[in-house]
């Protein structure tokens, strides 16, 4: 999707920031930012005023459970989001729990410890377990003020289902793709999981969960990500959504259209260069 040959000192997160009003940062699940890489993010994206970081929390908080996180974790994960807050630029930090995390009394406390430790900032919580479609939970959301995601994966006996719901100003849709064929499948790379390109009528029903989503009292932003990432399908499908919620054409790079018109020719159309 990116221009080919790419021009000099190329920015993709500033290119990025020409076409979409959000980037979902996924190297902040494996570490925390550096203050100084944070104020540089918030810097690269001014010349979009609607511009707002979801940013992933680190991995030891959600995925690395097995000992207590400590003060000194929590305090190199706030070192990185408090520049992007500072420059008005953080949307909202997502707490992206596996599978393997269920609804049981240990793991609520862990999530009340984590949402405490960073209650100062935007919150949404993914679960992915249907375990969690339980209205105390949704309630204890709605309390903390923090937002829940609504996710489309690979429906399986026990995975949550779509939905469209806000437990705070902010709603969530993260949209996974469907690979059925690798989404448990042991030896697959995260390449190989998220490989799907959906059709437009698979993103129909999540364009109307997006606006019903908009239309809920008290949400103030709806963020949608495609994580189906592989090859640009993400940003291919993100466009499609866009026009399907927003009626309009969406803009899109010319190199991107080119590899994915058969899908995007009726919801987008390349920018000027």
């Amino acid at each position: 999707m990116y221009p080919k040959p790419k021009p000099k000192k190329f920015d993709p997160l500033r290119y990025l920031a020409g076409y979409f009003d959000t980037v979902e940062v996924n190297s902040t699940f494996y570490r925390p930012a550096s203050p100084e890489a944070a104020r540089k993010w918030a810097e690269r994206v001014k010349e979009n005023d609607r511009f707002r970081f979801a940013l992933k929390l680190w991995r030891r908080f959600t995925h690395e459970r097995e000992a207590a996180f400590t003060r000194e974790e929590i305090d190199a994960v706030r070192a990185g989001l408090d520049p992007i807050a500072e420059a008005g630029r953080l949307g909202v930090v997502l707490l992206q729990f596996p599978w393997s995390f269920r609804n049981d009394e240990a793991n609520r406390e862990w999530l009340r410890d984590v949402a405490s430790a960073f209650h100062a900032y935007p919150l949404a919580v993914e679960v992915r377990h249907v375990s969690w479609n339980d209205p105390a939970f949704y309630a204890e959301l709605a309390e903390r003020g923090m937002g829940f995601v609504n996710v489309d994966q690979p429906l399986f006996r026990n995975s949550i289902k779509p939905s469209a719901r806000a437990t705070s100003g902010i709603g969530y849709v993260r949209v996974h793709g469907r690979n059925y064929r690798d989404w448990f499948r042991k030896a697959a790379g995260r390449d190989e999981r998220y490989d799907y390109l959906y059709t437009a009528k698979e993103l129909e029903p999540w364009a109307d969960r997006t606006r019903e989503l908009a239309g809920e009292p008290g949400v103030t932003d709806v963020y949608v990500v495609n994580n189906n990432h592989f090859r640009g399908q993400a940003v291919a499908n993100a466009a499609m959504l866009q026009s399907q919620v927003t009626g309009g054409k969406a803009k899109v790079p010319t190199p991107l259209f080119e590899t994915y018109s058969e899908v995007l020719q009726p919801f987008a159309e390349p920018a000027p260069p």
